[in-house]
């Protein structure tokens, strides 16, 4: 599935994060919100957040890119199946 690739830079304040959001389906009809985070350049975090169905991981996954472009994180490559924005 799609992959969202966010970043947020601020000189100021030495800050130069990567955020990665996707929905991946299960191997028993499970769908998971995979959400890998970290500065950019360094290997980072992966968690994995496992719904029922598709339609309930696609309202988690899109609550969560809203909120990280509130935070100020920008939109870098959404992949062609992308979360709506």
């Amino acid at each position: 599935m799609a992959i969202n690739i966010l970043h947020r830079v601020d000189k100021d304040r030495n800050m130069a994060r990567r955020y990665e959001l996707s929905v991946q389906l299960g191997l028993f009809g499970d769908v998971a919100v995979v959400r890998h985070w970290g500065r950019i350049g360094a290997t980072g975090q992966t968690k994995e957040y496992w719904y029922p169905t598709e339609g309930e991981a696609d309202v988690a996954a899109n609550r969560v890119l809203r909120q990280k472009q509130r935070r100020g994180y920008e939109l870098l490559s959404p992949g062609p199946d992308a979360l709506p924005a």
